[in-house]
């Protein structure tokens, strides 16, 4: 998604000539799934995530909260979760650095990753031309499917993120494949892809 590497069936990835990472050497030769808009964005909206519940407790009797919590208790944080339209396929070494940092711009930065040209700076992370604009559309249908807040800031990053990088071939091919299986379109791409072909 980030860097354009190729993997196989496995996961197993071909890094691209020049890619080093400064951390997590043992995740980069490993396909991870990247959520763009972080499972901790949305996860903190769910109490079970927040505070825990009842049912959250290991065999030790022990309590627990977040993540596996609100998997264990809450449908709703599962299907948002498992939503393939937020779901990307990333060098394990930058899905692990990328963390759930916002994405931003990071202006006189060097690229984090040799020749990927992903930056992370700070809390901050700077994504590669090759995927703004699927990021904006894909955060734009996740704050419209799920009822998610975007600051004015990001509303403004992705506005212009969507307008300067337009739907790809791919991109449109991508929403029809996932629209196959999980039952609806991300309707910024879907628009998007239609009016391309009038």
């Amino acid at each position: 998604f980030y860097c354009g590497a190729t993997y196989d069936a496995q996961g197993n990835v071909t890094l691209p000539d020049g890619f080093t990472t400064p951390k997590h050497e043992k995740r980069a030769d490993k396909i991870e799934w990247e959520h763009a808009l972080p499972a901790e964005n949305f996860g903190q909206t769910f109490v079970e995530w927040r505070e825990g519940a009842p049912e959250c407790v290991d065999n030790r009797s022990k309590a627990f909260k977040g993540r596996k919590c609100a998997e264990k208790v809450n449908a709703e944080y599962r299907m948002m979760q498992a939503d393939m339209y937020n779901l990307f396929p990333a060098i394990g070494a930058v899905n692990a650095l990328r963390s759930n940092f916002n994405y931003a711009m990071l202006a006189g930065e060097p690229a984090t990753f040799g020749s990927c040209d992903m930056k992370i700076s700070g809390n901050k992370a700077e994504p590669p031309a090759r995927a703004r604009g699927q990021i904006a559309r894909t955060y734009f249908y996740m704050r419209d499917r799920y009822d998610l807040n975007l600051s004015r800031q990001q509303t403004q990053l992705f506005n212009a993120w969507d307008k300067q990088y337009p739907v790809t071939e791919w991109e449109c091919q991508r929403d029809e494949r996932i629209a196959r299986v999980q039952g609806n379109h991300n309707p910024y791409v879907q628009r998007a892809c239609q009016a391309q072909k009038s």
